[in-house]
């Protein structure tokens, strides 16, 4: 699912807003939770999951053509961990498929 679609499927379950309030209201999830990401700080869904930030230290990489060694530099990387509910609904589901 994408953006345009979130933003359809949840118009479609509000009929009293219109769809560029719940466009609206979608950008300011997001980007209050990247805000959030980028000062470090951790941001938690309950029942959906939470997100944070991981530092990778910087290393040496090597180049997969040539094999050559690559200085690769330090970084910091979003990480996402579901929540209980979520394992158990992705968990439950799939049983049910089988």
């Amino acid at each position: 699912m994408i953006k345009s679609e979130l933003v359809l499927k949840i118009a479609e379950r509000n009929p009293h807003l219109y769809q560029r309030d719940v466009e609206n209201i979608v950008n300011a999830i997001l980007d209050t939770i990247a805000d959030a990401l980028s000062r470090g700080d951790r941001v938690e869904l309950r029942g959906f999951g939470a997100f944070a930030v991981k530092k990778r230290d910087a290393r040496t990489g090597r180049n997969p053509r040539t094999g050559a060694a690559v200085s690769v530099s330090e970084k910091v990387v979003p990480v996402f961990k579901t929540g209980k509910e979520m394992r158990l609904r992705l968990n439950g589901a799939k049983t049910a498929v089988r």
